[in-house]
């Protein structure tokens, strides 16, 4: 599904990763960890191919990710959703038109638009919300439509950076809730965070990064020291 290797990243003279490989496969939950500047958020703009690799090969669902064109991006980016700490909803739109609108911008018909979006609408938990705008709703709504709009064109992959970052315990476990019933439909997840509680609870595969390179990678907790501990 995802498959690194051997992939080099530096900027001047920090480093983003070092020699990185990693292979995570169809329909696996993973967390990425590690400090600030530790090499996640590089780790994730690759595979969107918003930034290249000095060297090294990058598979995204059987595709080579380090040589395609620029008119090949628009096709890898509609396979991954994407869901930000910061929700990244439009305004003027209510969360109806937020979910419909990824739809649109891929041409699709009024007519599935008007299937499509109820249907998740329900999945997420927000029927009642359809007609409500983003300042109407509490962050963890918020999170929920975003999440939503990620999934709507039915990506192999969802990628969440820092989802739960503003969100109280109890919203931030109902929206870990819902990203492991997403991924129990077969949607693969990688999950950036340093909620070591969220960690601990959901007891997946954990790939732990420090100074760009991936210093574990097994099923595991995370501990305060930003180390993983193996499972009993």
């Amino acid at each position: 599904m995802i498959k690194f290797e051997h992939v080099t990243k530096t900027y001047r003279t920090n480093v983003g990763l070092d020699d990185v490989s990693v292979n995570i496969e169809k329909g696996d939950f993973v967390f990425l960890i590690g400090p600030s500047g530790a090499g996640k958020s590089t780790f994730i703009k690759l595979i969107l191919k918003e930034i290249d690799a000095d060297e090294g090969s990058i598979v995204v669902d059987g595709k080579e990710v380090t040589s395609m064109s620029n008119r090949e991006v628009p096709e890898l980016r509609r396979k991954v959703g994407t869901v930000f700490q910061d929700f990244r909803l439009l305004p003027k739109k209510t969360v109806f038109e937020n979910i419909a609108f990824a739809m649109e911008v891929l041409h699709k018909s009024k007519k599935q638009i008007r299937k499509q979006v109820p249907q998740i609408l329900s999945l997420v938990g927000i029927t009642d919300k359809a007609h409500k705008y983003p300042d109407e709703l509490s962050a963890g709504e918020q999170q929920r439509v975003a999440i939503a709009r990620a999934i709507i064109n039915n990506p192999i992959v969802l990628i969440a950076d820092e989802p739960t970052g503003n969100l109280d315990p109890d919203t931030a476990a109902g929206i870990m809730d819902l990203l492991e019933q997403i991924n129990m439909r077969g949607t693969t997840i990688v999950m950036v965070t340093h909620a070591k509680d969220i960690v601990d609870r959901m007891k997946k595969r954990v790939i732990s990064i420090e100074k760009g390179k991936i210093v574990s990678d097994r099923e595991g907790i995370y501990d305060f020291k930003g180390e993983v501990a193996e499972l009993e």
